[in-house]
């Protein structure tokens, strides 16, 4: 089943369920739905201390 295009919270989300579904590990999954939408994980902010 191909991947839903778009930026959309519910587009991510279902390429996340499509992809686990699948068999793809969380994080790989993420990383994949994350891709197809043109988007970057955040990551932390470090402390400064």
């Amino acid at each position: 089943m191909p991947l839903v295009k778009g930026k959309s919270k519910a587009a991510v989300s279902k390429n996340i369920k499509t992809e686990m579904a699948s068999g793809k590990p969380q994080k790989q999954a993420v990383a994949i739905a994350l891709s197809v939408a043109g988007k970057s994980k955040k990551k932390p902010k470090k402390s400064k201390y």
